[in-house]
Order: C-alpha cells, then sequence, then structure tokens
C-alpha cells in the first residue's frame, strides 16, 4: 500500500470499502478506468431491442454497480490533474505528430520527403529574470554584469549565481517592480491571434516566393501544421510548432520542387518579424504593439539527423499535457472576489493573476477574458492544434482504441452479439459526481499499483 497520512475518516473508508460484498466488482472498475483520479461517475440504463419485434435482448442497469454508479475516466489532458488520463493523452499526441512525419494512421509513406521544420516562436523580454545557462557541459553565472548599477527600485541589476535545475528563483525578475507584468499578460492573451497571423504571412510570402498569387498558391501548395505551446518559467507562453509543406491534395500529393526546406525557412523568418497585435490604449499607459519576441528557432526535421521525427514527436507530446504549472499557478479557475494572498502559488504568479484582474476589469480589454483566464495567465487559446490536413485527428485515434476494447469485449462474451441494423438501442445517462472519497482513493491507488499481489485479505492485515 503506498506510503501516506491518513486519518481516522480515512481509514474507516478504507476498511468499510475492502470490507463491502461489492469490493470485486468495484475492483474490476477500478482496474477498468486505468489508474484515473478523478473517475466520472454515472447512472442510467441500456437496453437492447429487437427492430422487428421490440423483443427486449440485452439490457444494463447501473443500479447494481458499487454505488449505483458507473465510474468512467474522466479523460483529461492536464498530468497536474490527472496522470493516467493524460498519459493516454500524451501517446495519442505522439502518434498524431509522428503520422504527419513519417507516415502512418491514414498518412502516406511518401510524406517523408516533403519539407519539413520545426519552428519556435518565442515571447519578447518583460524584464531580467534568473535563469539558468550552460556551455560546453559548464553552468554558466545567471547574469553576471561588472559593476552593474542597481535598479532604479534600489534592487541589483546582475546575478553571479550559478543556478540549480530546479531552483525556486528561476524565472523569478530580479526586480519584480521593474518587470512588465501588464506586457507579460497581454502577450499570452493574444498570443493565438499572433500564431493566426503568422500563418496568413507565411502564405502570403510563399506566394510571392513562388511567383503566385494566394489564391494560385492554394492550386499547388497546402502548408500543414501541428503547434503546442509551452510555458516558460517566467510566465509567458512559447509555440513550438511542425510546419509542413505538401501538394494540392495534402500528404497524399508532393509540393513544387521550388517549394524546398530553404524557401519554408525563409518564409516563416520574414513571417514571425513582420506580424503583430495592436492593442488599444489604456488609461495613462501608451497604447501596445504585440510581437513575437527576437529568437527564432528554426530545425530540419529527419529520420537519422540531429533532430529526428521520434524527439519531435515526443516533445510536443510532453507539453501537450501541460499548462501554467511551470510558472506554480493553480489549475483552476479563479474567482475575481477570491483572496489571491491565500493561494499557494509564488508571488510571481501571484503578481501575473493579480494584473490579468487588473487588466481584465477594464472596458477597452473585455474582449480578451484576462479574468477568465486569469489562472492560465492570460493565455486562452488551444494548447495543442493541427491543420486540417496534418494528419489524422485525435477523435479517430480514439474511435480505433475503442472499437479494439469493444471487440476484445465481444470475443470474450462481456457483451452480446448483435446485427447493429437489427437492434434498437436505447440508453439514458445522466451525471451522478465524480472523484473518489479518500478511503476508496488509497485503496484504488493500491490497486493500480500492484493489481496482482493484493488482495482484500492482505489489504486488511488477515495474511
Amino acid at each position: 500500500m503506498p506510503r501516506t497520512i491518513a486519518n481516522a475518516h480515512t481509514i474507516a473508508g478504507v476498511i468499510t470499502r475492502l470490507n463491502s460484498p461489492d469490493y470485486h466488482r468495484w475492483s474490476a472498475q477500478i482496474h477498468r478506468l486505468g489508474g484515473c483520479r478523478q473517475p466520472i461517475h454515472l447512472r442510467g440504463r441500456v437496453l437492447h431491442l429487437d427492430r422487428a419485434t421490440g423483443k427486449l435482448l440485452h439490457s444494463y442497469t447501473t443500479a447494481t454497480e458499487p454505488g449505483g454508479v458507473l465510474r468512467l475516466p474522466c479523460k483529461t489532458r492536464r498530468a497536474s490533474r490527472c496522470p493516467a488520463c493524460a498519459e493516454i493523452y500524451r501517446a495519442d499526441t505522439y502518434h498524431l505528430i509522428r503520422a504527419g512525419l513519417t507516415g502512418g494512421k491514414g498518412v502516406p509513406d511518401t510524406v517523408t520527403a516533403h519539407p519539413c521544420l520545426f519552428v519556435t516562436l518565442t515571447a519578447p523580454s518583460f524584464g531580467a529574470v534568473h535563469t539558468r545557462r550552460e556551455r560546453g557541459g559548464r553552468v554558466l553565472p545567471c547574469r553576471a554584469r561588472r559593476n552593474a548599477p542597481a535598479c532604479p527600485h534600489g534592487r541589483p541589476t546582475s546575478c553571479t549565481a550559478r543556478h540549480a535545475p530546479k531552483e525556486s528563483c528561476l524565472g523569478e525578475p530580479l526586480c519584480p517592480d521593474c518587470y512588465d507584468y501588464a506586457g507579460s499578460v497581454l502577450f499570452n492573451a493574444v498570443a493565438p491571434e499572433l500564431w493566426r497571423r503568422f500563418t496568413m504571412a507565411l502564405r502570403r510570402h510563399l506566394a510571392k516566393l513562388g511567383g503566385l498569387t494566394l489564391r494560385g498558391l492554394g492550386a499547388q501548395l497546402i502548408v500543414s501544421f501541428a503547434k503546442v505551446a509551452e510555458y516558460q518559467r517566467r510566465g509567458v507562453v512559447h509555440l513550438h510548432a511542425v510546419i509542413r509543406l505538401d501538394g494540392p491534395d495534402g500528404p497524399a500529393s508532393p509540393p513544387p520542387s521550388w517549394a524546398t526546406a530553404d524557401v519554408l525557412a525563409r518564409a516563416v523568418r520574414h513571417a514571425a518579424h513582420a506580424v503583430s497585435v495592436p492593442l488599444p490604449q489604456v488609461g495613462d499607459e501608451p497604447a501596445r504593439v504585440v510581437r513575437w519576441g527576437a529568437q527564432l528557432d528554426i530545425r530540419p526535421i529527419s529520420m537519422n539527423g540531429e533532430l529526428t521525427d521520434q524527439a519531435v514527436a515526443g516533445y510536443i507530446a510532453k507539453y501537450a499535457t501541460k499548462a501554467a504549472e511551470a510558472v506554480g499557478t493553480v489549475d483552476r479557475r479563479i474567482s475575481p472576489v477570491e483572496d489571491l494572498a491565500a493561494l499557494p502559488i509564488r508571488d510571481h504568479a501571484r503578481r501575473l493573476i493579480a494584473e490579468c484582474m487588473r487588466l481584465g476589469a477594464l472596458d477597452e480589454l473585455a474582449d480578451l477574458r484576462l479574468i477568465q483566464w486569469a489562472h492560465m495567465l492570460g493565455f486562452r487559446g488551444h494548447f495543442s492544434t493541427k491543420s486540417r490536413r496534418y494528419s489524422t485527428t485525435l477523435s479517430a485515434l480514439r474511435a480505433a482504441r475503442t472499437d479494439h476494447a469493444r471487440e476484445q469485449e465481444i470475443t470474450t462474451g462481456c457483451l452480446p452479439l448483435f446485427d447493429e441494423d437489427t437492434v434498437l438501442v436505447i440508453s439514458h445517462w445522466e451525471y451522478a459526481g465524480k472523484g473518489l472519497a479518500p478511503g476508496d482513493a488509497l485503496v484504488a491507488a493500491a490497486i493500480t499499483r500492484a493489481p496482482l499481489q493484493l488482495s482484500p485479505s492482505a489489504l486488511r492485515g488477515d495474511d
């Protein structure tokens, strides 16, 4: 059993669960959850009727289940909420990304010959922060500056420390009062719009390099992409994208000969530096124009080169399950009336959230919905997106997994075998809650960690 500090209520819950007459059915549900921490509870029934005669062929009701509910995985993508379900999401994303690089899942293998780049679009600087830098295997001083003057608030603008990889100060400003918190949250808020404008500018410049109009480009070339957002420790997002050039029929057709990886790289550089999003003037503050940062990383993807398809797919899949936890914030929405001082978060994250609340209350910035997305530090876009023709979809991968599980259950006799054209299925479901009681959660953790060595008598100490 995992080591934990359990109170009397939790211990009583463990004993009650282990001695319940429906323990084996409950433990079977737990096994099917695959380690989900916050399962969804459904209450309802399913009837299978013969379409011709109306005869009842099969029925199922949750009334006979433990607690009268059916427990299903939450299927969240956030590793901070449920690592088990997030791992499934990560694996699906990995196969989705890699299929667009090497083929498979409905994508032809010839896609490996298409020009493809791994692009990282960064955020600009909003003030000096503590960082960890390495060169030649050696850790460099954070921000060493000889005879550096103090900032206007009297704080040093130099840091000679060699920070450890997980040191708490990483990402923290050298001077919080000098840091542009407003600029940071506004960049996060308009990052999705910056990406949209970037893709439009990319297509326009590709058309120019090919001597075509934008309409003419569509007849010869399609830009396919998949991207993910990554939070930096300082609280801003960077976007990592796989960008590929296809022919007019998508990955099944090659792009024209002039559309090379070098041409794509030139178009990416132009688009990244050309696009911007103007923001309205707020109070006495000057009007802002938000742009990408000066750092732009463009690397080719190859099967056996420095950056492989496996590395790219794994990198993007990893960040598809993460949110703003790296900054030290919370993974839930924050009410405007909530006491920010009571939140168990870093002071840097607290200031970013407070800035979201302040700016979100202004009429000029109401469309950015900064208050609703304060827990995400202003970012309100999709973390992982792709163009329609990049590769398969998450829905298709999930449907294939569901069909496989259904076939296994029919083969083992867990489900009846019916001709779907002759069967009428009537179902009624209602939401009945989520999660596990503390005692149940403790037993579930033990079951999923050692399913073959654990028994109710062993947990009770009878063996």
